[in-house]
């Protein structure tokens, strides 16, 4: 038996209020059918997700100093969620912009990436993957990463263009 992906994502965060504001408003985000059941908790599903709940909010206080993940101490980096279009990548990163909370956006070859923080100061990522049937050799071998031109990428394929087909999800 193999792990086959990832069913939910647990982060401790400043305020949950702001927080829950944030995962919703911003990326999409919806209550579940327990929602904030327990207190100082919410669980917030992702749209079109089947899961019970793709990402669980604990309130640890103000008094939270930020994460040293990466710099002080090991942790978690990111979590990244996969837009269903290359058009839902463009319209985040307009309201992660608008929010202040884009700090990136980057080119790997085979994703398009946007990379926010939450109002924790928590890294995230929203990728888009070019669809196995018109990837090309030259995505597969992009190095370095470079900046992320969206109009360039919307030009090419699309704002209908579908994420992942043949890779992370089967083609219907």
């Amino acid at each position: 038996m193999a792990v086959f992906r990832l069913n939910h994502a647990v982060l401790y965060v400043r305020d949950l209020a702001e927080s829950v504001a944030f995962y919703r408003d911003v990326l999409g985000f919806g209550y579940t059918e327990t929602g904030d059941a327990f207190s100082g908790a919410a669980f917030l599903r992702a749209p079109g997700s089947t899961n019970d709940h793709d990402l669980g909010l604990f309130e640890v206080g103000a008094q939270a100093g930020p994460s040293g993940a990466g710099r002080t101490t090991v942790g978690l980096y990111h979590l990244a969620w996969e837009v269903d279009t290359l058009g839902d990548l463009e319209d985040l990163a307009a309201k992660l912009n608008q929010t202040g909370a884009l700090v990136g956006a980057s080119d790997h070859g085979t994703t398009k990436s946007l990379y926010g923080r939450d109002p924790s100061g928590l890294e995230f990522e929203i990728v888009w993957i070019i669809p196995a049937d018109r990837l090309t050799d030259a995505d597969r071998q992009k190095v370095p990463v470079g900046p992320l031109d969206l109009p360039a990428e919307l030009a090419k394929y699309g704002r209908d263009a579908r994420s992942g087909l043949g890779i992370s999800r089967p083609r219907s």
